[in-house]
């Protein structure tokens, strides 16, 4: 499927910055130290942590949202509205959850189809009627199937990576390494010790947007009704911000994952945000509406 948007383009390039980032400041550390290995160290522990966030990236998330497993008798909306877009999608239908929390809000996790939970809260079960709640689930199962946890995690890791190469380019700078001749100018390593993380993160959130529109799009395709979602993103904007979820670590490292920005808004900035403004998102999908519904876009 080709997006009005170009997200996919916009995904890419943001993953070439910050592997581009993560070059210069690996260039930049062994050219301090006079030798690569820690780049390979920082390097390896990034790997294993998105291995293991990647790989128990459905238990993380619902155990922060203390979410259990409901049934089909306590859950049938949700029930029969997974179950036709699953099918619709051609893809196995996910585990279904409920967060006991006022604070509406849903999101999709899991390594990949086969092995994906969609969680709503109790909060979102009550502010939106049917309609509204398939557009939102239609959101959610295209985040699993766009494979967005996997992209999601790489951008994660590789931004811990360069962080965590900062703070060593931060040490070098100030207790030295290498010979005089051979070392950058303490200066310009601590300012490279304090940008390259900050500009890491910034990437990392820019991706996590431009996948949230990339969501709004093909759960817009998949249920046919762009508008739906547009009036649930317009319920859960009031709605969040009446019954904002505490900005606890754990809850932070998984709202990423949630269809709304789960926090209250004077507490995150547009550029550390996780999600796109509202107002933009719910735009698209009202000009969507005009534009004649294809069928869905699904990675294989």
């Amino acid at each position: 499927m080709e997006h009005k948007h170009f997200n996919g383009l916009k995904t890419t390039l943001l993953f070439a910055a910050i592997i581009g980032l993560l070059l210069a400041v690996g260039g930049t550390i062994a050219a301090a130290t006079g030798n690569a290995l820690f780049i390979w160290v920082f390097a390896l522990i990034g790997v294993g942590m998105t291995a293991y966030g990647y790989w128990n990236s459905d238990k993380l998330a619902i155990r922060a949202m203390h979410a259990r497993p409901v049934t089909e008798q306590e859950q049938p909306a949700m029930y029969r509205i997974v179950r036709e877009l699953s099918t619709k999608a051609g893809k196995p239908m996910p585990r279904l959850y409920v967060s006991p929390t006022a604070a509406p809000n849903a999101f999709a996790t899991g390594r990949n189809p086969e092995h994906a939970a969609v969680c709503a809260t109790e909060g979102i079960l009550q502010l939106l009627d049917e309609r509204e709640l398939r557009g939102v689930l239609g959101h959610e199962l295209m985040h699993v199937y766009n494979r967005d946890i996997l992209t999601s995690s790489v951008a994660a890791a590789v931004a811990g990576v360069i962080s965590s190469i900062g703070q060593f380019l931060a040490f070098t700078s100030i207790f030295g390494g290498g010979s005089d001749e051979d070392r950058p100018n303490p200066l310009a390593m601590i300012a490279m010790a304090l940008l390259a993380p900050f500009a890491a993160t910034v990437i990392q959130l820019a991706i996590s947007r431009t996948r949230e529109y990339d969501a709004d799009e093909d759960g817009a395709r998949l249920t046919g009704d762009p508008l739906a979602l547009a009036s649930a993103l317009r319920k859960l904007e009031h709605g969040t911000q009446r019954a904002p979820l505490p900005p606890t670590q754990k809850l932070q490292n998984a709202s990423h994952l949630m269809i709304a920005n789960p926090f209250r808004a004077q507490d995150v900035s547009r550029l550390f945000s996780t999600h796109p403004p509202m107002a933009e998102r719910i735009a698209r999908l009202e000009t969507a509406a005009l534009r004649p519904v294809v069928g869905p876009s699904v990675v294989e």
